[in-house]
């Protein structure tokens, strides 16, 4: 009877307990979440939000690293520095992601070309990670049959060779040199007496001294483009009041610039004529605005002109086509 007891008081304990623990699951499952409060117009704020926030991580981040980069531990400092050079190939990633997403939104017939020494570039990388044509081409905006085209004229010789070198390769110290630094920056990870190795399978036979002295010498830089001077800016009108045309003209009057006798010798200004400055909306070419001007007008009475206008039409533009003869400061 002792037993037959105590086994009925152990299973009323274990089923009481079981009941507490339904009534607490049911009573926190009918609590409400506490809510927080949004603050007004915080969709106002969403972008700058994001930016606080990574640059909240970063900091977090950078702070981590630097109490695990003098840890003790060789395993603790080996994952850090891992870890640091993974978010950086992360960040030149979306880097490069960018810069491609600029280029390709640009028609193929209107990106700039590549130089021949960027040919060259591109070459010896596609070399150095072993692609095929096509996934050469898709990294740099490019088609296969370009990539053909730069291998087919690689050992063109002269100033208007398709793939250049940075500098003339004339004198065979200046091929060793040239091969030992592109080694080293396309495969980081070779030391001297490996990249000597590989040289002496191509029948370069070099001591591991000379190639780290020819790795310490400062690389050949490769000479940077210049830019065609032309102050020249091409913008589309898309909308009313987006691109504005300022245009100075002269109006003859009485004889004005018709004297035969005397062509083109008559002071430009009253009383042989008027100057006359229109405003025109390039899109949708209505007249915003005029003035006449008894003398050539300077750039304060233009300037004057043009916030009277703004004034009269409510709008100002974001784009000003300038006449040539209009200096504004």
């Amino acid at each position: 009877m002792e037993i037959l007891r105590d086994r009925t008081d152990f299973h009323d304990t274990v089923f009481s307990q079981h009941q507490d623990e339904a009534v607490r699951e049911n009573t926190m499952a009918t609590e409400e979440k506490p809510k927080i409060p949004l603050p007004k117009g915080w969709t106002g704020h969403v972008r700058s939000a994001v930016l606080h926030v990574i640059g909240l991580a970063q900091y977090a981040t950078v702070y981590t690293r630097s109490w695990a980069a003098n840890s003790p531990n060789d395993r603790m400092r080996l994952k850090t520095e891992n870890d640091r050079l993974e978010a950086e190939v992360a960040l030149l990633k979306e880097e490069i992601r960018i810069k491609d997403a600029r280029m390709a939104r640009l028609e193929s017939r209107k990106r700039p070309q590549y130089p021949p020494i960027e040919r060259m570039a591109i070459l010896e990388l596609r070399a150095a990670r072993s692609w095929s044509r096509k996934a050469t081409a898709d990294a740099f905006n490019l088609t296969a049959a370009t990539i053909s085209s730069w291998m087919r004229r690689l050992d063109e010789s002269g100033p208007e060779a398709l793939v250049q070198l940075p500098e003339p390769v004339n004198k065979f110290p200046d091929f060793v040199r040239y091969s030992v630094q592109r080694l080293k920056l396309l495969c980081p990870s070779m030391g001297k007496v490996q990249i000597a190795g590989v040289l002496t399978r191509a029948s370069l036979h070099l001591g591991g001294s000379t190639v780290g002295r020819i790795v310490k010498e400062p690389p050949v830089t490769p000479p940077v483009g210049e830019k065609p001077e032309t102050d020249e800016r091409h913008v589309t009108a898309k909308r009313p009041n987006h691109v504005w045309n300022v245009d100075l003209t002269t109006v003859p009057i009485s004889a004005g610039f018709w004297v035969p006798w005397s062509p083109l010798t008559l002071p430009q200004c009253w009383p042989f004529c008027w100057w006359v400055a229109i405003v025109l909306d390039h899109y949708s070419r209505r007249v915003m605005g005029f003035a006449v001007f008894s003398n050539i007008p300077s750039s304060e009475d233009i300037q004057a002109f043009l916030d009277r206008t703004v004034q009269a039409s409510g709008a100002s533009p974001k784009h000003l086509d300038v006449d040539p003869r209009i200096r504004l400061r």
